[in-house]
């Protein structure tokens, strides 16, 4: 026992002489400035393609006039509503809508079928960037045509399911309705 009382100091001195002689493990990759410049550049050539792109289907049909969003995307009406009625979807309103995806050759990657009547909780449940702007933009029974650029669409990710990734998309809307969330809950 006197020799456990002994030896009881020695492994507590071991130990700490050994812990403070351990340095500080280096970090295994170190990046420099390269990596961000790289990928940024790479992302100017994805965005300028897809403008590209978005701009030849533009070109394509004269008639019509697209109008150039804040967000980075295009839009034109197909049916405005051209009433008094200057009210649209806010945070918290809930928006049912209607809408079809398409790549920028116009084949339907989802149509209106298989997407089904939409019930939104605007600003409040997460769907792609670009939708979620364009529909506060529109008042009800409106149809817009959207064009938008991966970036606002599915990303460099994708759905996971028909859309792979950085593909830009046409996305035509028609909000039927929208309502504030309070009287939804009544209902």
């Amino acid at each position: 026992m006197n020799n456990m009382k002994n030896i009881f100091p020695i492994i507590i001195a071991i130990l700490l002489v050994s812990c403070s002689q351990q340095q500080a493990r280096k970090p295994v990759s170190q990046s420099s400035g390269s990596f961000m410049k790289e990928s940024v550049e790479r992302n100017k050539k994805l965005v300028a393609g897809e403008e590209k792109d978005i701009q030849e289907v533009m070109n394509s049909d004269s008639s019509i006039v697209y109008i150039p969003s804040k967000k980075g995307y295009w839009y034109h009406y197909e049916t405005q509503n051209n009433t008094n009625d200057t009210l649209h979807p806010k945070k918290g309103d809930i928006a049912y809508f209607d809408y079809e995806v398409k790549d920028l050759t116009g084949s339907v990657i989802y149509s209106e079928i298989e997407l089904k009547p939409q019930v939104y909780r605007v600003d409040k449940e997460n769907i792609m960037t670009g939708l979620r702007d364009g529909i506060k933009m529109m008042k009800k029974n409106e149809k817009v045509t959207f064009l938008f650029p991966s970036h606002v669409a599915y990303g460099f990710h994708g759905d996971n399911k028909q859309i792979g990734p950085n593909i830009p998309l046409i996305v035509t809307v028609t909000l039927n309705d929208f309502k504030p969330e309070e009287t939804t809950k009544t209902e």
